[in-house]
């Protein structure tokens, strides 16, 4: 039977001490952004030059020093990364008036600049287009010329890699990622290099409500997991927030490890482990293979392949022994949790539970 683990540990992630030299696959993470002043007290508890910095009102030291922060925590990044792992972070530039200038502060640039000087290779990166309902969305001095700005209505998902192609030489380890292929219409819109869906309010765990309007919706994670790794990967969230990685991980057959600074999010991390439940998280399962289904329609002809597991049509060879896993059990363990998973795809449908998910993007 197969099954994960996935754990999160409260403490700084400049030191991921539990995780020896290259043994992660993939990072997902949306780190605090320098210069959005939401951050500010995070940053300054943790760099006493940076509150220096923004009292004296040095936009440019605060935002190296703010990095400089980060930078120790992609070091442990680098360092857990395995050869041909991926790195894909969710970062938005910041705009700020500091001594009367208003200027645009480059989080993303300055993050690339990191990863290339660590010999990690920059592939297409991804803009995160939030859409907006503001009526109102100008900056600046609104209708008169020389004295607006371009508001910011998206984020960057950066996407690193660690040297060369990741290298699958054992037969078990090719049908692993086989098994672990995305729909030939997945893989259409997941690789374009604009997303556009909104950062809304998740319930994922039955019976306790995750509910955030937070920036970082499931849809986001699960997409990349999906696109950057194979089953009985391990992913790193090194600034886990809420749990959403770990949520995705589960939910893809993945193992995870999460860390978090903020003391307040523990009982709430802690609760959306141990609450989720098996039929919301499958539910996600069942979306992508209805979605399939309706896609099926669309074409009169239909695949020229057949799925091994289901026996629907798909359109490519790579398809044919693709097979989404279906969670059995989460069992608390520890400082996280232990997923099983069916032995063997049931041939009824897939158990929905009445309860909201996440809206995937159209």
């Amino acid at each position: 039977m197969l099954s994960t683990t996935h754990r999160v540990f409260f403490q700084p992630a400049q030191r991921l001490e539990q995780l020896p030299d290259a043994a992660v696959a993939l990072t997902v993470t949306s780190p605090p952004y320098p210069m959005i002043e939401m951050w500010d007290e995070s940053f300054g508890q943790q760099n006493p030059a940076i509150r220096a910095a923004l009292a004296a009102g040095d936009g440019q030291r605060a935002f190296e020093e703010m990095h400089g922060e980060l930078e120790r925590v992609w070091d442990e990044v680098a360092r857990v990364t395995l050869p041909g792992g991926f790195v894909c972070i969710n970062i938005g530039d910041a705009t700020r008036t500091l001594n009367g200038t208003f200027q645009l502060f480059s989080n993303h640039a300055r993050i690339v600049n990191y990863f290339l000087k660590k010999g990690f290779v920059n592939l297409p990166n991804i803009l995160w287009r939030k859409p907006t309902n503001a009526p109102n969305k100008f900056m600046g001095s609104g209708m008169l010329p020389a004295g607006a700005y371009v508001t910011l209505e998206h984020e960057y998902i950066l996407i690193f890699r660690k040297g060369g192609k990741r290298i699958f030489k054992t037969e078990t380890e090719k049908r692993n990622r086989q098994e672990s292929a995305f729909f030939w219409e997945e893989r259409n819109q997941w690789f374009s290099d604009v997303w556009e869906f909104r950062g809304t309010g998740q319930k994922l765990a039955l019976g306790a409500g995750r509910e955030r309007s937070g920036a970082f919706p499931f849809e986001l994670p699960y997409r990349l997991i999906n696109m950057y790794s194979v089953k009985g990967d391990l992913v790193l969230d090194p600034f886990v927030g809420t749990g959403t990685t770990t949520l995705a991980a589960m939910t893809t057959g993945r193992n995870s490890v999460g860390y978090e600074l903020d003391e307040a999010l523990q009982t709430l991390i802690r609760q959306t482990l141990h609450q989720a439940d098996c039929r919301a998280l499958n539910s996600i399962v069942r979306q992508r293979l209805d979605a399939h289904r309706r896609f099926l329609e669309t074409r009169p002809t239909g695949g020229k392949h057949t799925n091994s597991s289901y026996g629907f049509p798909v359109m490519t060879s790579q398809e044919t022994t693709l097979r989404l896993e279906v969670l059995l059990e989460i069992v608390p363990e520890g400082n996280g949790v232990q997923v099983f998973y069916e032995t063997e795809f049931p041939s009824r449908p897939v158990e929905l539970a009445s309860v909201e998910v996440v809206e995937l993007a159209s």
